[in-house]
Order: C-alpha cells, then structure tokens, then sequence
C-alpha cells in the first residue's frame, strides 16, 4: 500500500492506494498555521489514520509547496513560510520510523498523470499547473526529474516569449522580475488580463464560459490567453520535446484550449510538424496527492 499526502496551505489531504492504484482510504484535515511542529505532528496522526482506515501499513510519499534544497536539505519557495529553512524530511522520518519520500506538488501532479492518468504510460510527459500560480513538472520514464537545482519544470518563472509592445514589460512578478509566464497565465493573471481591457474582474473560468457564449470582449481575452499558452508551450517542446503535455488547475477547466491551442503553437515550435499532445488531467484536483502516492513505485 501506498500513501500520498498533499500537504497545502490551508488543508492536508492524504490518500491510500493498493498496487493496483484503487483508493483505498481518504482523509482531510486542516493545515495548522504559522505552526511547523504542529504540522509535522499532524502529517503523522493522518498517516496513522490512513493506516488504521485502510487496515494496512504504507510507504509515504508528500507533496508539498516548495522543494528541498540540494545545497542544505531543508525546505525552500515554500509559500507555507513556516517550512522554509527546515529539514521536513527527516523530522517526518523520524517522528513516523520509516522513509519518507517528498517532492514539489507540481512534480506530484506529473507524476500521477503520467502514472496512471491523461498521460499514462508515454515516454516524456510535461505536466502543467494554471491556477493560482503557473507550476510544472517533468516526467521521463515513469520517474520525476527534479534537477541538479531542484527546478526542472518550474516554466512559470520564465519570460513569456516572443512578447508584443504591449507585453513589455509585463506585470510584475513575486519573484522579483516582470512579465514572467505565471503573470500571464495563472488565473489570476487571466483575470487581470482580462479587467485591464474591459474594468470586468472575471474568474477564468467564467471568462471561458463567456467566450463559448458569444461574448467579443472574453472570446479576444482568451483568444490573447490561447496564443501565450501556446508560445510558452512551444519552447517546452522546443527544448524537451514531450510526448504529452497535461493541463491541471482551474485554468484548465476551459474546454476550448485543447482545441486551440495545439493549432497555435506550430506558429512557434522549431519543427515543421507538432505531435506533442495536449490533454486535460484525468484526476483533476485529486492528481497530487497520488502522485505524492506514486513517488514509490511499483514493485
């Protein structure tokens, strides 16, 4: 048995998988704030909840926010602040007797499509984050490639390419520098794409329903949204040139992307021909936390 935790920022979220991958047990608890031991302690009491639910012991795999620094061992780009600079791992480790494997939620929801979901069993999958932020993680061989930095994936923190006038400089960014791909393509920077041309603040989402409805004023914002999907996916595929590309988060709940923008991004994409597919995660919000699950593989 395999347990997956994903631990956010207001709730912790565990789930038991038999082999197979069928969910065995799933739990939810609330995140404590501002409180590290208090979170360590109640990653602990979910496991041995998820133990007794399920009536059996687990590997235990934990998505978090932020990454293990290579250079220190301890928590960094956590938004849960109170993680930063701590050794996550091996507190877990030694308040529960066992390995514990932890990777970046980005990398989990990779994982898990790539595993068993929209991307099951290809060869190169880039998985892709738009929500509040813009996260990736990369997939090769059914195993996470987290990188010499721990960074691989982390396409949001990139420039958005080949930019208009009206693109330069670009919004400012919380990692210091503007007109980052996350500005653009995040939710949020769909929602203020949109206000600053019409003074409408709209939830992506909505702004997609709108569009489908006929609406001139969404259908040009996410027309706009559509092609700067599509040049910031075009230099993945100029670069690692994956088999599927898999879209999760609130963004990715509007249908018509996947039709649009796989005819876009050949406009970008150093090749005459793009067979990279574009699809939807299987799992949706759940994607993480089995991915946390599958960071021990099967045996």
């Amino acid at each position: 048995m395999r347990i997956g935790i994903d631990l956010g920022g207001t709730k912790i979220e565990g789930v038991a998988l038999g082999s197979d991958g069928a969910e065995l047990a799933r739990l939810r608890v609330p995140t404590p704030k501002h409180d590290y031991d208090a979170i360590v302690r109640a990653l602990v009491d979910l496991v041995a909840a998820l133990e007794s639910k399920a009536g059996a012991r687990g590997s235990v795999g934990v998505g978090m926010p932020g990454c293990l620094s290579p250079a220190t061992g301890l928590v960094k780009n956590a938004n849960t602040v109170v993680l930063n600079g701590r050794p996550l791992d091996r507190d877990l480790e030694a308040a529960l007797g066992r390995p514990v494997r932890l990777a970046n939620d980005a990398n989990c929801f990779a994982l898990s499509e790539a595993s068993d979901g929209a991307a099951t069993g290809a060869p190169v999958v880039f998985g892709v984050i738009i929500g509040t932020g813009t996260g990736g993680g990369v997939v090769v061989g059914g195993q996470v490639l987290t990188g010499p930095n721990a960074v691989a994936g982390e396409w949001g923190h990139n420039p958005l390419p080949w930019p208009g006038d009206d693109e330069r400089p670009g919004p400012p960014c919380y990692c210091g520098k503007h007109g980052c791909i996350e500005t653009f393509l995040s939710g949020p920077g769909l929602a203020a794409d949109h206000q600053r041309r019409t003074g409408l603040r709209l939830e992506g989402p909505e702004i997609g329903v709108r569009a489908d409805a006929g609406d001139a004023e969404a259908i040009a914002t996410i027309t706009r949204y559509e092609d700067r999907l599509a040049r910031s996916l075009a230099t993945i595929i100029n670069v690692l040139d994956p088999d599927v590309i898999v879209l999760g988060g609130g963004v990715s709940n509007i249908a018509r992307l996947y039709r649009t923008v796989p005819t876009v991004w050949g406009r970008y994409a150093f090749s005459d021909t793009v067979r990279t597919a574009l699809r939807q995660a299987r799992h949706g919000d759940s994607s993480g936390v089995r991915g946390a699950a599958w960071l021990w593989p099967r045996v």
